[in-house]
């Protein structure tokens, strides 16, 4: 017979040592989190609400001028998600279409629209379920911050109108909020809560992947087998009933599988630097949808990036296998580590990607033994330079000029920094002897 996961005691074996134990970081006492966040940051649930409602706002106004530089951020919604929306309704997914390189979740937030398309049109309808994801991140996090005197629901509020009105205008922020939510049901402790947290998790998944990485620091035992069997049902059975209910399910493999480096990868910024410096002759072209570098050696880079994801994953199987203490934390810190990886060894790191970021530092701060505190401050600098990426400057970027490399060479050392950090955070606090 099998029993729920305990916390250890301290004659059971190793607890994990408080933050403060593990850095001489201002950002990680408790005078930092206390005096500074909760009495300037944790207000309110009035205050929480208005401050989200004026940014909100502010957003929406930005999208419908959508003017901000190159202008256009809106029409992936207006033009190619309700042009999907009309292929789903005819029951396939996109055939061949080079811009469709999503799981096949991914029509399910295409198509949920749909259901407000009697009062609403495309358009309005997706970006009124794009808020009320928001919404639902928004009020899970202050619930988890109001019995912890934490901050991570204004971390989210604050942190998300830094990416101007991009969220609004793509499906990352319904991502993200299966992501969060799943999170947070993972700190609880009924095996009910467990299960839907993997459900949320593995329903993620088939909507843009990365989710599925949320499950990386569940806590060894009953919790990991309840969460990850949760995970896999749904993923295999949604996966099941759309493959029954549509045809090219799987198409987008095809896609994905031929993405080359975007020019706002890390990829992407070396092959800038080595044509600014006039060694690598190649150029930005449109394809797949974005700018991708075309030119000698680019293949060869995109090799390479492929082996470091693969790294990467090693090092976080490594890691679960070498770790010896967990906090609640613990599995908090894991997802927002381990999607950071991710996110700097991809061939593609598009501005949206930092939506993902935002929502897993916002809750690493639901804990107050998170040791993700200054990896989640790195974040804000990194999300503000992405909307001077796209769309402010994004012709500047695109040109190869020295602003805008200027502006991906910051964005990408801090998204780097913060992943390097992150890591060595994750593998310090649970996997480091503790000296006595």
């Amino acid at each position: 017979m099998t029993t729920p996961d305990r916390p250890r005691s301290r004659a059971s074996g190793p607890t994990a040592p408080a933050p403060s134990s593990l850095t001489r970081s201002p950002f990680e006492s408790d005078t930092f989190t206390s005096a500074t966040f909760v009495t300037v940051g944790h207000g309110p649930a009035l205050a929480l609400a208005a401050v989200w409602l004026l940014t909100r706002v502010g957003m929406l106004v930005l999208l419908a001028g959508d003017s901000l530089g190159i202008g256009g951020v809106g029409h992936e919604v207006q033009l190619l998600y309700r042009y999907w929306y009309g292929l789903f309704a005819d029951g396939t997914f996109p055939p061949s279409d080079p811009t469709w390189q999503y799981p096949p979740g991914a029509g399910l937030v295409i198509m949920a629209p749909g259901l407000l398309m009697p009062w609403l049109g495309y358009t309005q309808a997706f970006i009124a379920l794009t808020l009320l994801a928001d919404a639902a991140v928004t009020l899970g996090l202050a619930l988890a911050d109001r019995s912890r005197l934490t901050h991570g629901a204004w971390y989210w509020v604050c942190a998300l109108p830094l990416l101007l009105h991009l969220p609004l205008a793509r499906y990352d922020v319904q991502a993200t909020a299966l992501a969060v939510l799943a999170l947070l049901l993972l700190k609880g402790r009924s095996p009910a809560a467990h299960r839907l947290g993997g459900a949320l998790a593995g329903l993620g998944a088939m909507v843009k992947v990365w989710p599925a990485l949320a499950l990386i620091g569940t806590p060894r035992g009953r919790t990991t087998r309840e969460a990850w069997t949760a995970a896999a049902v749904t993923a295999v059975t949604l996966l099941g009933v759309l493959a029954l209910c549509f045809s090219e399910s799987l198409g987008f493999l095809r896609q994905q599988g031929a993405r080359g480096i975007q020019i706002e990868s890390l990829g992407g910024t070396a092959l800038a630097l080595a044509g600014a410096a006039g060694i690598w002759p190649g150029a930005p072209e449109i394809r797949y949808g974005a700018y991708e570098y075309t030119g000698p050696y680019v293949s060869t880079l995109g090799h390479l990036f492929l082996l470091l994801t693969v790294t990467a994953l090693l090092w976080l199987v490594l890691w679960r296998l070498r770790a010896t203490r967990w906090s609640d934390a613990t599995p908090l810190d894991a997802a927002l580590a381990a999607v950071l990886l991710f996110t700097v060894t991809s061939r593609v790191i598009s501005p949206q990607y930092l939506v993902w970021l935002l929502g897993l530092a916002a809750v690493c701060l639901t804990s107050r033994r998170t040791v993700m505190r200054p990896v989640a401050l790195l974040l804000l600098p990194a999300a503000a330079l992405s909307s001077l990426a796209y769309p402010v400057l994004y012709a500047e970027v695109v040109a190869g000029t020295p602003v805008g490399l200027t502006v991906m060479v910051l964005r990408n050392a801090l998204l780097l920094a913060a992943a390097a950090a992150a890591a060595h955070r994750l593998w310090r606090a649970t996997v480091t002897p503790v000296e006595e």
